[in-house]
């Protein structure tokens, strides 16, 4: 999903005591932990300016995995590597993703072996989402959903549209509704996200009776990077959002030039395809 090519700054076997484990031996005595860190970014503007701010202080980091590590026992080395990686991307900005690996030398298994270990990447990731509601408060459905979206762990509104006013779709008599697009930032997986999305439509009421019916507050993955998925439930980019005026129009005002990686078009060609526009 992610193919930018980022710089690398690296930390190899950070040696770190700590009391991770399922078994109480683990827990009440502690043992030797070593971690191995990728740090994804790009280092040229610290390589042009020859200044440590404009950088990831390796220093710093080392120093805040040896105490978060300390500080938060967890049963599972799976656990413990899954949390390292999202305070590390939430803590410095330019860190842009992480190779981790949480090495445990002294696994209490009763056979010999150098080491256990678990490795994870954890990247940031850009969502385009479609918003839209057609009931009660409109407006204010809408910078609810935005707000919630944007105080989620994991997730960062970069950019919102404009607020569309828009015809109903779908054949079905109501009001006409109020639509935007927004661009996140995550962390989560598309199924984590559309879960969270799932949780802020039920916030604002919404309730699923009839196909492309009323609804308060209605959210809808657009695109994630350039995945392409199709699963029962979730398909990306959206199967329809190259037919939809309402769709194309607000993700035209924050992505014109992102690619739909299907149709190889950009947003602002699709839009202009469909508004039946020669957009040269």
């Amino acid at each position: 999903m992610n193919t930018v090519c980022y710089d690398e700054i690296r930390v190899e076997n950070l040696e770190v005591f700590a009391n991770h484990g399922v078994f109480p031996e683990e827990t009440a005595l502690g043992q030797k932990f070593l971690i191995s860190l990728i740090m994804y970014t790009d280092t040229r503007r610290a390589g042009k300016t020859d200044e440590l701010q404009n950088s990831i202080h390796y220093g710093e980091v080392s120093a805040f995995l040896t105490a978060y590590t300390k500080e938060h026992p967890r049963k599972l080395i799976e656990a413990a590597a899954e949390e390292l990686a999202e305070e590390l991307l939430l803590r410095y900005p330019l860190l842009e993703g992480v190779t981790l690996e949480l090495k445990k030398p002294w696994a209490p298994v009763g056979i010999p072996l150098e080491t256990v270990s678990v490795k994870i990447t954890r990247f940031w990731h850009k969502a385009y989402l479609g918003l839209g509601s057609n009931l009660g408060d409109k407006k204010g459905y809408l910078d609810q959903g935005t707000r919630a979206l944007d105080s989620i762990r994991g997730c960062r509104v970069e950019k919102v549209s404009s607020y569309l006013e828009t015809a109903p779709y779908g054949g079905v008599e109501q009001d006409d509704f109020l639509n935007a697009c927004l661009l996140l930032k995550t962390f989560l997986s598309p199924r984590e996200l559309l879960d969270r999305m799932h949780e802020i439509e039920q916030e604002a009421h919404r309730e699923r009776r009839i196909r492309w019916g009323p609804r308060t507050l209605d959210l809808d993955i657009l695109m994630y990077d350039d995945l392409v998925m199709d699963s029962d439930d979730l398909t990306i980019p959206h199967a329809e959002m190259h037919l939809r005026d309402f769709v194309l129009r607000p993700l035209a005002e924050i992505a014109p030039n992102k690619f739909h990686p299907i149709l190889r078009k950009t947003v602002s060609q699709l839009a202009a395809e469909l508004a039946g526009v020669d957009e040269k």
